[in-house]
C-alpha cells in the first residue's frame, strides 16, 4: 500500500473518528514505515508530553506533519490516564484511572479459523462470569485481540484495586481457566508459517493497535466485532477499502465484569505482587546480604545500595527525619531496580523510570519533592503489600556496606555529596537520578575517597 494510498485513508472522518474515540486519554504510539528498524512516536514533539489526540483536528494535523515519513499504525496504551499534559503525568501510579483487559492472540492467514475458535473459547468463559455486553474482538492482522471493556469495572472496584491488578489479573485467570481447551484445539495444526500463541502481555507501558488502524505490514486494518459475530467473521471485512467494522465496541455494562475480576484478583494476586516478588527475588535477595562474612574490595558497593543511600540521604536533607529516611531509601531502590525489568514497549527512546509498581490499598501517599510514594498508617514506605522498615534498610543496604567500608562515613559522604546541589536538585525526580546518582552510581567508593580523605583509611586500618 503506498504511501499516498495510507494517507487517503487516514484522511476519511469515519476512521478519524473510530481511532479518536479509542485514543482519547490513551497515551499514543505512532508506527513509521520503515524498511530497517521500527521507528515509534510516543511524545508531541522531542522532550515534550506523551502523545495523545482530544480532537479530530488534533489527530489530522499530526498526520500530515509526519506524511513524508509515511505515517503506518496506530497503538494506543491498555492505560487510560487522568492526565497527559506532561511527561512526568506517566510518573503518578494513581493518574491511571482505568485499564483494558486484552487477550493477545498471535495467529497466522494459514489458520483463521483456529484463531477464532481459540477467542470463542475466551469469550464462552466470560460470559459465565456474566460478561457479555461488554466484549469485542479486534482483528489485528495475522491473528486477534479479545477486549474487556474497560468501562466495565465500577467505580467502587476501582477504589479497591488498581486498574492494572484488575486487567491482569482477569487475563491471566481466564487464560488459566482456558489453556486445556485452547491446547487441545491447537495441538494437531502444523500448517502455520509462524507460532500460534496466546499471551497475557498487560504491562505498564503496553500498547495495543487501535480500532481501524493499518497493520504495520499487511494492507488489512483493525476492525472490531461483537461475540455474536465471530462464525461470521470473514478477512474481507479486514479490507482497507471497505472495512467492515462493529462500532459497538464502545458499548459496555459499568460492573459487569466486577464478579470476574474480584476471583482473578483473589487467585492470581496482582500485577504488581507479580513483579514485586521479581524483584525482591532477582535483586534484593537479604539472605545473600546477611552472610556476607569476607571483607571485600572498596569498589564492590553496588548500584542497589547506593541508589538506597542516596535516596535516604536525599529524604533525611529534605525531612529531617532518620528512620523514615531508610525506609524511604529502601523503597526507592527497589522501585528503580524493578523499573529496570519492565522497559518500555515500543519505544526506541530510553527514559528513566516512569511508575510506581504497588499494589493499590487503603494508602496514603506522602509527597518527597516533585515525586509521591505511599507508606502505612505507621509512616512506613511500602511496595505492594510489603512495607520498607529501617530494620529491612539496616539489612540490605548498612550490612552491605558495612563489608566495604563504615557505613557512618559512606552516609557522611552522601549527605555531603547531596549537600552539594542545589534543593531544586535534590527535590526533583528526574534531576536526581540524572544529576546525583548516575555520575556516582559505579563510582561511589571513589567519591568516598574524595570527600573523606585521610578519615576513610584511618577508620579502615
Amino acid at each position: 500500500m503506498e504511501s499516498e494510498k495510507v494517507l487517503e485513508y487516514y484522511s476519511r472522518d469515519s476512521v478519524v473518528e473510530e481511532i479518536l474515540e479509542y485514543c482519547k486519554n490513551r497515551w499514543v504510539a505512532l508506527e513509521i514505515k520503515s524498511s530497517k528498524e521500527r521507528i515509534f512516536f510516543r511524545y508531541q514533539w522531542r522532550n515534550g508530553p506523551p502523545l495523545s489526540f482530544s480532537t479530530k483536528d488534533s489527530l489530522k494535523n499530526y498526520i500530515k506533519k509526519y506524511a513524508k515519513l509515511s505515517p503506518r499504525t496506530f497503538y494506543a496504551s491498555i492505560n487510560v490516564y487522568r492526565n497527559l499534559n506532561r511527561k512526568e503525568d506517566l510518573e503518578q501510579l494513581d493518574n491511571i484511572i482505568k485499564a483494558t483487559p486484552i487477550w493477545d492472540i498471535d495467529g497466522s492467514l494459514l489458520n483463521i479459523k483456529l484463531t477464532l475458535s481459540a477467542a470463542e473459547i475466551i469469550v464462552n468463559e466470560l460470559e459465565r462470569y456474566g460478561l457479555s455486553r461488554s466484549t469485542y474482538l479486534k482483528w489485528s492482522g495475522r491473528g486477534l485481540h479479545v477486549h474487556v471493556n474497560e468501562n466495565a469495572f465500577s467505580k467502587d472496584l476501582l477504589k479497591e484495586y488498581h486498574p492494572l491488578d484488575i486487567a491482569y489479573s482477569t487475563v491471566e485467570y481466564i487464560l488459566k481457566r482456558t489453556w486445556d481447551k485452547i491446547a487441545a484445539l491447537a495441538k494437531d495444526v502444523t500448517s502455520l508459517e509462524r507460532p500460534f500463541k496466546i499471551e497475557n502481555k498487560i504491562d505498564i507501558q503496553r500498547v495495543f493497535t487501535t480500532p481501524l488502524s493499518l497493520h504495520r505490514e499487511l494492507d488489512l486494518v483493525a476492525v472490531c466485532f461483537k461475540p455474536d459475530s465471530i462464525k461470521d467473521f470473514d478477512i474481507s471485512w479486514a479490507n482497507p477499502e471497505s472495512p467492515k467494522h462493529d462500532g459497538r465496541w464502545k458499548n459496555y455494562v459499568e460492573g459487569e465484569g466486577d464478579r470476574l475480576a474480584r476471583t482473578a484478583i483473589a487467585e492470581v494476586g496482582g500485577y504488581f505482587q507479580k513483579y514485586r516478588e521479581k524483584v525482591v527475588e532477582e535483586t534484593v535477595k537479604p539472605a545473600a546480604i546477611e552472610t556476607v562474612k569476607e571483607p571485600v574490595t572498596l569498589e564492590k558497593i553496588g548500584r542497589f545500595q547506593v541508589m538506597a543511600l542516596l535516596q535516604a540521604a536525599r529524604y533525611y536533607i529534605l525531612k529531617g527525619d532518620l528512620e523514615r529516611a531508610k525506609s524511604f531509601g529502601l523503597n526507592r531502590a527497589i522501585f528503580y531496580a524493578w523499573a529496570k525489568h519492565t522497559k518500555p514497549a515500543y519505544t526506541r527512546r530510553k527514559t528513566t523510570p516512569v511508575a510506581e509498581y504497588v499494589l493499590r490499598e487503603a494508602l496514603k501517599f506522602e509527597k518527597v519533592g516533585d515525586e509521591e510514594a505511599p507508606v502505612t498508617e505507621e509512616g512506613w514506605f511500602t511496595i505492594g503489600d510489603t512495607v520498607q522498615t529501617p530494620r529491612d534498610f539496616d539489612r540490605q543496604i548498612v550490612q552491605k556496606i558495612e563489608a566495604v567500608v563504615p557505613f557512618d562515613v559512606a552516609w557522611n559522604t552522601a549527605l555531603k555529596y547531596l549537600s552539594s546541589f542545589p534543593k531544586s536538585v535534590v527535590e526533583s525526580q528526574k534531576e536526581f537520578f540524572e544529576k546525583i546518582y548516575k555520575p556516582v552510581r559505579d563510582t561511589f567508593a571513589n567519591l568516598i575517597r574524595e570527600k573523606s580523605g585521610n578519615q576513610l583509611y584511618k577508620r579502615l586500618g
